[in-house]
């Protein structure tokens, strides 16, 4: 992803070649048009991967090197995608607002998640939409999630999940008319060597309880403790929402203001235009929004989101008929 002065210039911040990207557009253009169905639908997934093969071979081999290594940072930024900004509408601004019928940005997420591995979504989230509009909408200005324009905690997606997604994609449509709003990506493997032994001791041990997200419309989950650390101790993985996260211990509420310190100290802010993608590697890199005012006229800041798991086997008994999307937890497939 670009970066800000907040950090060095990280790996992969890549601007495609025109001649790539007009390759792209009438890929996406062509899906968008012909695939039947809904962007939810099985078949249009079909298409979209179908057509991800038939995409520039820079870009491919640019998305198969991340999704092997998403480097020191954990994120991608990904510059010039065709974004129809002559028929794109006013930005939406109610609650729960996705992408239900075939469009050019649906298009593009769907093939490169195809890319990346397999869309997918929740069914307590938005309905299960595999393309989601990620905008402000009015009386929830402080709303911890994608709906609010507080600054918004660092977090992992879904990271109460045991199915959470790998990667995160935010392709943006329309920015912000102030220029404030701004993606934050902080990842454990830059904080991982400023981290005390006691905090990091306390970050490997079962003792934090995470909560789903309020975007999630489900009863109550019975969490066990569980560590913020997980995997390799020289490459970790790690499960945090530090607005959902609970310590259950007083060494534990100590390791996470370390680590929300260290978060906030090693930050990048990504302010995001038309066309450019981030992917955050959610495995690896906690994301936020910086604080920003919303007009709610049409203007505003407009990113739509796909989630992507690099292996979808993993979640079959909560998928019905292998379809992309996870069922609530309570209903077993």
């Amino acid at each position: 992803m670009a970066a800000n002065a907040e950090q060095p210039a990280p790996r992969y911040d890549v601007t495609l070649e025109p001649s790539d990207a007009e390759i792209v557009e009438e890929i996406a253009w062509k899906l968008a048009a012909q695939a039947t169905g809904r962007p939810d639908d099985i078949e249009w997934v079909e298409a979209a991967r179908n057509s991800w093969h038939e995409l520039p071979v820079a870009l491919r081999r640019t998305l198969a090197a991340f999704r092997r290594d998403s480097g020191p940072d954990g994120g991608l930024l990904l510059r010039g995608l065709p974004v129809d900004a002559l028929g794109l509408p006013p930005t939406p601004s109610v609650n729960g607002s996705v992408q239900r019928e075939p469009a050019l940005g649906a298009a593009v997420l769907l093939m490169i998640a195809c890319g990346l591995g397999d869309p997918g979504a929740f069914r307590p989230e938005k309905g299960g939409a595999l393309v989601q509009d990620v905008v402000p909408v009015p009386g929830m200005e402080e709303f911890q999630g994608n709906a609010g324009s507080t600054r918004l905690t660092f977090h992992i997606e879904n990271a109460f999940h045991e199915h959470r997604p790998d990667f995160v994609m935010l392709l943006c449509l329309r920015a912000d008319p102030t220029g404030r709003a701004g993606l934050r990506t902080a990842s454990i493997r830059q904080v991982l060597p400023l981290l005390s032994e006691d905090a990091l001791r306390t970050l490997w041990a079962p003792e934090f309880i995470t909560a789903p997200p309020p975007s999630f419309t489900m009863g109550d989950v019975e969490e066990a403790p569980a560590p913020v650390l997980t995997g390799d101790p020289s490459d970790p993985d790690i499960r945090v929402d530090l607005a959902a996260t609970e310590p259950v211990t007083p060494g534990a509420a100590d390791a996470l203001r370390e680590l929300q310190d260290h978060f906030d100290a090693t930050a990048a802010t990504h302010r995001l235009g038309p066309g450019e993608l981030a992917i955050v590697d959610n495995r690896v890199t906690v994301h936020g929004r910086t604080e920003f005012t919303p007009r709610y006229d049409g203007t505003d800041r407009w990113l739509q989101r796909t989630f992507v798991m690099t292996d979808l086997r993993r979640s079959r008994a909560m998928r019905p008929a292998d379809g992309y999307v996870l069922e609530d937890l309570a209903q077993p497939a």
